[in-house]
């Protein structure tokens, strides 16, 4: 098999793109399809009966995407190698009855979502996104992309203490956007907004999932221009490398010995338990409805998932300069240092060692440089969709990811060079 492609900065520079034109799960989800059907992958319902045609293919369910590749001649045994990521990010969505105000503002009402560093959201441009969904069936995405909200923080003459002790905020009280004003607030009014604003007939939205987005654009940052600002790096910094991947490792064809996969879920940041998370059924669905397809088994389904293997490509914690001692003092990833490998001994992670000798491999093929992170002892671990994969569907799954600062507000900051580090690392290792 001849040498991967190489991505280069330009891949950073769509990376831009990708984060500025996905605000919501929906819009990366949709995003991350269009891609994919420039490389030929076709669109499959869930509801229609599936054939066992080589070729690529995928799955759309709410902020979810599973996407595939069969190569021509593949065995209904053959294993499946998976990039698996999430859709989501922390952010401020809106509630049943959005319409609210006070004291001559007119408000959005908002739930917090995740666990988004909510000081990051004061005093933006802020707009609103989303998914419509009409009263005939059918659901339309919606995305108001300039400034249109704002949440105000307290002025310091009203707050003295702020600086010395610390931001309080109450999500309840503190953090509801204003967007216009009037002492008339009327039920009915954001959505009808809404439905002008996306050339939709009055009355025609009966449900919605909205979220609110910041909309200064990604850019990139410092003397040299070596590091990338932006909205949602976590976790779509992963769900745009792994598409790339895949499409790349699709045109390699026949000469795959696996079946390479991305898999991106919704709702990782509320704990993934939904039929569009990783903690559903969606993911071991496809799986099996594809070997089945090619004419397999049971046996055929069991065989395949042994020899399965999946990276589970989430962001971490680049080491700060200004809180160090918060990190583990031997394992300190830096941003551009390539893709991190993260461990936990209580499984907070699904790394093992037989993990990371398979992502080694791929990164030793890729000519990336890759670097491990494992928490401080006296801090907590947080986790991701790895643990919950391996544990569902009885699948070898590594941790790894890109390392940013700043993970959870409304702007991440991670290094130019790591997106298409990562991206040559997934495609070397979808490829076998």
């Amino acid at each position: 098999m001849s040498e991967p492609p190489r991505f280069d900065r330009g891949h950073t520079d769509d990376l831009m793109s990708f984060l500025a034109a996905s605000p919501t799960p929906y819009h990366a989800v949709a995003n991350a399809a269009e891609r994919l059907e420039k490389a030929g992958f076709r669109q499959v319902a869930e509801t229609d009966a599936w054939d066992g045609t080589a070729g690529g293919k995928y799955v759309l369910r709410g902020g979810a995407i599973i996407a595939w590749y069969v190569p021509e001649g593949a065995a209904a045994h053959t294993p499946f190698r998976i990039v698996g990521a999430h859709t989501d990010s922390p952010n401020l969505r809106v509630k049943p009855r959005p319409d609210s105000g006070a004291h001559g503002w007119r408000q959005v009402a908002v739930e917090i979502y995740g666990g988004p560093l909510l000081n990051s959201w004061l005093d933006r441009d802020l707009g609103l996104a989303g998914r419509l969904s009409l009263r005939d069936g059918t659901t339309r995405l919606v995305d108001v992309d300039r400034p249109l909200l704002r949440v105000p923080q307290l002025a310091i003459h009203l707050d003295r203490a702020v600086n010395s002790d610390g931001l309080k905020l109450d999500k309840q009280r503190h953090m509801q956007p204003v967007w216009g004003l009037g002492e008339d607030v009327r039920d009915g009014d954001l959505i009808a907004f809404l439905e002008e604003t996306a050339g939709l007939a009055e009355g025609s939205v009966t449900g919605w999932d909205l979220m609110v987005h910041p909309v200064e654009p990604p850019a990139y940052l410092g003397r040299d221009r070596e590091l990338v600002a932006g909205p949602r790096m976590d976790n779509l910094l992963s769900v745009h490398a792994g598409t790339a991947a895949l499409a790349a490792a699709a045109a390699r064809g026949p000469e795959l010995p696996y079946i390479p996969v991305l898999a991106a879920f919704d709702h990782e940041e509320n704990g993934s338990q939904s039929d569009t998370g990783a903690d559903g059924p969606l993911l071991g669905s496809v799986l099996e409805r594809s070997v089945l397809a090619r004419g397999g088994t049971y046996e055929d389904r069991a065989r395949a998932f042994a020899a399965t293997v999946c990276l589970s490509s989430d962001t971490g914690h680049a080491v700060h300069p200004n809180y160090a001692e918060r990190h583990d003092p031997t394992h300190h990833p830096r941003v551009d240092g390539g893709p991190i490998l993260k461990v936990n001994v209580n499984n907070r992670y699904a790394t093992d060692g037989s993990g990371r000798a398979v992502f080694a491999a791929a990164c030793e093929k890729a000519g990336a440089p890759f670097q491990t992170f494992v928490s401080n002892n006296a801090m907590p671990c947080g986790t991701t969709i790895g643990p919950i994969t391996a544990a569902r569907h009885g699948i070898r799954t590594v941790d790894i990811g890109v390392a940013i600062l700043s993970m959870h507000s409304v702007r991440e900051l991670c290094g130019a060079k790591d997106p298409f580090l990562l991206a040559n690392a997934l495609t070397a290792f979808l490829e076998g």
